[in-house]
């Protein structure tokens, strides 16, 4: 018996595999546990870029100050009016969780609004089993949209894991007590 709590229904992550659904985008207001902030010099673009490319929506806006924009419960961005952005993307980056089959729609859609902006290895496959993909979005904030692949016993990706005591499930979600 493990003294940690399995969180796994609070989280509006989709157990992975090809038919996963993204849940809705979450309207409502709660207290944010985490929540990232990004200078802008230009609203309305990032808003543009943050919701057409990233699949973001405005849950509030302080006119000429600040837009608050969410996807999923718990993926919170706040874009404040700044008088500067740095002049190149910082190495920290901030990730947000999708589903596979949203990936490919994602990339396009932020290729399509502001070109270049998807790093040329994107998508890619990572050796802890997600797929992602690694934008720049107009105020130089590295944002990084990943997904979790399907658990195959037989992948690398597996080996990888289970070689640092991660086992893979046998029946589903909650399934890795001998890890927590």
């Amino acid at each position: 018996m493990s003294d940690l709590y399995d969180a796994f229904e609070m989280s509006p992550v989709p157990s992975p595999g090809p038919d996963a659904v993204p849940p809705e985008p979450f309207h409502g207001i709660y207290g944010m546990p985490a929540f990232v902030t990004i200078p802008t010099t230009d609203l309305a673009a990032s808003v543009d870029f943050w919701t057409r490319g990233l699949g973001f929506f405005e849950l509030f806006t302080i006119p000429g100050t600040l837009v608050h924009l969410r996807r999923w419960a718990f993926q919170d961005v706040l874009l404040v009016l700044a008088d500067s952005v740095p002049e190149r993307a910082p190495a920290v980056s901030v990730s947000f969780a999708c589903v596979l089959g949203q990936i490919d729609g994602l990339a396009a859609a932020c290729r399509a609004v502001r070109p270049g902006s998807v790093s040329a290895d994107s998508p890619r496959d990572t050796p802890w089993n997600t797929r992602d993909i690694e934008v720049t979005t107009p105020e130089n904030a590295r944002i990084v949209l990943t997904a979790a692949k399907p658990h195959d016993p037989a992948s690398q990706e597996a080996r990888n894991l289970a070689a640092i005591g991660i086992t893979g499930p046998t029946t589903g979600r909650g399934d890795n007590e001998g890890h927590a």
